[in-house]
């Protein structure tokens, strides 16, 4: 039981897509060296998390063994990578943060806005550069995504090498950022077995190759060109390499580019501060465009997953920073709606549509492409490292369990690992040793809270239920003075046979307190229970609904 061994345990990523946080083990069972990769959040939705900003995982796991945590290592800089890092950081004990450039500007930006200290924070190279935490030796090796600078891990270990690859496509014109080099992944190969690949599975599903940002140029100039009136576009913001093809075919349409959205303009300011982003057509500000005719303006705006608060939604309801959109005008998704978004980006779609305005999307495959390798890429990418075995992560359930499927088909032993479990790498196949309890922490405002301290759930039931606040007045003697008074909240007012619900329920309520002992209106538990029940009661038979219900007993104490 003493000898040393090589674990692997997801706490967010495994079994869906966002909210990455791996974490990796070398050492003697419950002593092991830890590092972490990735500490990423994933957005709620209004059915599921109502009123909450963000969702991170849950690291108590984690937390609770601080003191074997070695480094945190950060692949790339989307959201679902490093969003949590300011909010989580100060329970990881300030260990080293390591990421690439551009990735550790925009960690940066969110340390000090959560008021830390960004000191942690270690900029690295890309690989022969080697970081030693502990029993690890790790190297960042360049890879192409949708975002810059984005790279997979090489990590070394006593008991053999782990292939992390992120989120990577295959792509040999990224137009920024640097290209898939299929020689630098043989000479890796080479260099030493690779014992296990951690891969990314977002697109296992989708059969044909990967295509290239580079492919895009052509269709977005001519659709700019053609359009008549002002042309907006959104994309993600993290895309760089999409907002210098939009930017470069406006420019070419002879239109001027005006970039609107804090976190748009902030990914081009980084990428532009790091270097990894030239050639950038100039911008106007918000009032310089708008002294540009329509036909000779084009904005790129944040919302391409019909956010709320972003420059497309407030587009989509009126004005935004003095703009309207207008019958001719024309508005571009250049991107793909995650699921679960759908209905929001439809119903910006259906604005604009009443507007006149007209709206392109990706249907066709001209005007997006992905950032993450489809399933012949793959298979490539097996072919290339011929790994011992193959573990799978970044997606749901079923993009696991068919990646684990097509590595089987290629002789490779993989294991499907959802949050919580933990595997042993140390043999010839993966092993399931242990199941850790996971869960998620919400940013609740500006604070965090436990999936399961009840906050979102009362909220939920609230928002489904209804709420009715009962007052209850005692004097000294605890006779009642006066009748109990009911407020109600997303209910309606009538019941059956348009009887007013609060009369309903207040003459109820009075009836039962003028039968109550004198017993039962001491006892506040008591009272809060019967009344409690009986406006429910009363609900149910009125409007067909169980409210949640909060009773207030006040009582008065003689001087």
């Amino acid at each position: 039981m003493n000898k040393d061994r090589l674990i692997y345990l997801p706490l967010g990523g495994a079994g869906e897509i966002g909210m990455n946080c791996y974490v990796y083990g070398y050492g003697a069972p419950g002593k092991e060296r830890l590092i972490l990769v990735d500490l990423g959040v994933t957005f709620p939705d209004m059915d599921g998390a109502p009123g909450v900003e963000v969702i991170m995982p849950d690291i108590q796991w984690l937390a609770e063994r601080v003191d074997r945590l070695e480094a945190i290592f950060i692949t790339h800089g989307h959201e679902d990578h490093i969003g949590a890092l300011g909010h989580l950081m100060p329970r990881l004990g300030g260990k080293p943060v390591y990421a690439r450039k551009f990735t550790a500007n925009l960690g940066r930006g969110k340390l000090e806005e959560a008021g830390l200290a960004s000191d942690a924070l270690r900029v690295v190279e890309p690989r022969p550069m080697v970081i030693e935490a502990g029993p690890f030796k790790v190297q960042f090796m360049p890879l192409a995504h949708s975002i810059p600078e984005s790279a997979a891990l090489i990590i070394d270990t006593p008991a053999g090498r782990i292939v992390h690859t992120g989120d990577f496509k295959i792509d040999r014109s990224p137009v920024v950022g640097e290209p898939w080099d299929d020689a630098a992944w043989e000479a890796l190969a080479a260099e030493a077995p690779v014992k296990a690949l951690m891969c990314d599975s977002t697109n296992v599903f989708s059969p044909a190759p990967g295509r290239s940002e580079a492919t895009l140029a052509g269709h977005l100039a001519e659709l700019i060109a053609k359009a008549p009136g002002m042309f907006v576009a959104t994309t993600f913001g993290s895309n760089v390499a999409r907002l210098k093809t939009l930017a470069e075919a406006a420019k070419a349409a002879g239109r001027q580019v005006c970039v609107m959205g804090r976190s748009m303009k902030r990914m081009l300011s980084a990428a532009t501060e790091t270097g990894v982003l030239e050639g950038f057509p100039g911008t106007l500000t918000p009032d310089e465009a708008q002294e540009v005719p329509r036909r000779n303006l084009m904005l790129l705006v944040t919302g391409s997953q019909g956010e709320r608060r972003a420059a497309a939604a407030a587009l989509s309801r009126g004005k935004y920073l003095g703009f309207e959109m207008r019958e001719g005008d024309s508005f571009l998704f250049s991107s793909r709606t995650i699921p679960g978004n759908e209905k929001d980006v439809i119903r910006i779609w259906n604005a604009f549509s009443e507007m006149g305005v007209t709206v392109h999307d990706d249907a066709g495959g001209l005007y997006h492409v992905s950032g993450h390798a489809n399933r012949p890429d793959l298979e490539h990418v097996h072919r290339l490292l011929l790994p011992d075995m193959l573990v799978p992560m970044h997606g749901e359930h079923r993009h696991l369990k068919e990646h684990v499927r097509l590595a089987t088909e290629a002789g490779i032993p993989g294991m499907v690992a959802v949050n919580g479990t933990m595997l042993d790498l140390t043999g010839e196949a993966p092993v399931a040793v242990d199941q850790i309890q996971t869960g998620r922490i919400y940013l609740d405002g500006t604070m965090l809270i436990g999936a399961m301290d009840g906050v979102i759930r009362d909220r939920i039931r609230m928002a489904l239920n209804g709420h009715v606040l009962v007052t209850v007045i005692l004097d000294e003697q605890d006779e009642p003075m006066g009748e109990p008074w009911v407020e109600l909240m997303g209910l309606t007012e009538t019941g059956r046979g348009g009887r007013d619900l609060t009369e309903t329920m207040e003459a109820d309520l009075a009836d039962w307190m003028e039968r109550a002992g004198r017993k039962v209106l001491r006892d506040d538990d008591r009272m809060d229970e019967e009344l409690r029940k009986l406006v429910r009661q009363v609900a149910m038979e009125e409007i067909g609904k169980k409210p949640e219900v909060t009773v207030v007993v006040s009582r008065l104490v003689a001087e």
